[in-house]
């Protein structure tokens, strides 16, 4: 028997321990799927220690990018990314950090792409977007960055999104918590009127199916797909690295 676990904050809602308890009873696996549900990022040490089976673990907001200091090696890819959110523990307790996302991201968006998706707007900074990014410049995808406020990498803030900037930025992700259950009435404020039906709204959201960003899109035309094909895809991605 193997232990896995999620550590992240407030994750009472999460996927990952629904999907791997499914997978190992399919599987007839003996294995324990936990939530660590953590205030502070220092307290992985302890969940590390204090498990003496644990082969793996995921990581999800707001840890992608804190976890990295307390790890002992990260692969090219999450290195690159700056963003971790798949960890292999080894035998001697050894932490190597990964990056599942931007392949869940990239799999998924390539099964809805179009000719006329040829740049992209991310909202938000966080972890997600980080893999976000690195999946779209593998794409050959430009793309550009919107917050609440101005920074390095910040190229546009909401409130000055206008319609010739819409127009031209045909895809739209949601890397923000704007819009999770149980907060369903928000979500990120974009002038959804120059939504037209050549966009394409992704929400990395996935609870609900339909976030009120991706609904606005809709009501517009616009093609919409929520999170959960890509979380698929990166906790499928995951177990392979744990059983590798």
């Amino acid at each position: 028997m193997s232990e896995f676990g999620l550590i992240g904050k407030n994750i009472a809602y999460s996927f990952s321990k629904t999907y791997f308890t499914e997978k190992f009873k399919t599987e007839n696996l003996q294995d324990i799927y936990s939530n660590y549900d953590i205030q502070h990022i220092e307290e992985i040490n302890a969940i590390v220690t204090n498990n003496s089976k644990l082969k793996g673990l995921n990581v999800t907001i707001p840890y992608k990018e804190a976890v990295i200091p307390h790890l002992d090696k990260l692969s090219k890819t999450a290195l690159k990314i700056g963003a971790v959110n798949t960890i292999k523990v080894s035998k001697n307790k050894k932490l190597k950090g990964y990056n599942t996302d931007y392949f869940g991201f990239k799999k998924s968006l390539l099964s809805i792409l179009k000719p006329q998706h040829n740049k992209a707007l991310i909202l938000g900074t966080g972890g997600a977007s980080k893999a976000v990014a690195y999946a779209l410049q593998s794409l050959e995808i430009p793309y550009s960055f919107v917050s609440r406020n101005y920074s390095e990498k910040v190229n546009f803030v909401y409130q000055n999104l206008t319609q010739q900037i819409m127009d031209q930025h045909t895809i739209i992700v949601n890397c923000t918590p704007l819009g999770t259950y149980p907060n369903i009435a928000q979500c990120p404020e974009i002038p959804y009127e120059f939504i037209s039906d050549k966009h394409l709204l992704f929400d990395l959201i996935y609870n609900p199916s339909e976030t009120l960003f991706l609904s606005k899109g809709k009501q517009r035309g616009a093609q919409i797909m929520n999170g959960l094909p890509m979380l698929q895809f990166q906790a499928e991605k995951a177990w392979k690295i744990w059983n590798k």
